[in-house]
């Protein structure tokens, strides 16, 4: 059984940088999209950053464009989200996803994804 875990979260200053990464056990995320959204308190899971299957396409947020970066390893089967210049409005629960169905395109809405990590904490102060 596929499981996710975000770990790199954590507490910085406004133009910091955090490197979050996504380890896959269980199964091999090589054939899927992946995704990284996120939370803040008291609003929607919105969508950051998402890669086709083998990282050859990317896309973002318009808020997090230029300074943030999905990438992935096959043989780690890790994903990884580079957060540079970091905001305050960047503070949420952030979350890894997993498409459900074979990654050729790159998808923004929650519906397409089937398996989700537990989450890891950004926050980031002025």
């Amino acid at each position: 059984q596929l499981q996710l875990v975000e770990s790199g979260g954590g507490s910085v200053q406004a133009g910091g940088s955090l490197r979050l990464s996504c380890v896959a056990s269980g199964r091999t995320l090589h054939v899927h999209s992946m995704g990284w959204f996120r939370q803040a308190l008291g609003q929607e899971r919105e969508f950051v950053a998402g890669t086709n299957w083998n990282g050859a396409d990317t896309s973002y947020a318009d808020s997090v464009k230029g300074r943030f970066t999905i990438s992935r390893d096959h043989a780690k089967n890790t994903v990884y989200l580079q957060m540079n210049n970091l905001k305050p409005e960047d503070t949420a629960v952030y979350y890894c996803a997993k498409s459900r169905t074979y990654g050729t395109s790159i998808y923004r809405q929650i519906g397409e994804y089937d398996a989700w990590g537990q989450g890891t904490e950004v926050t980031v102060s002025s």
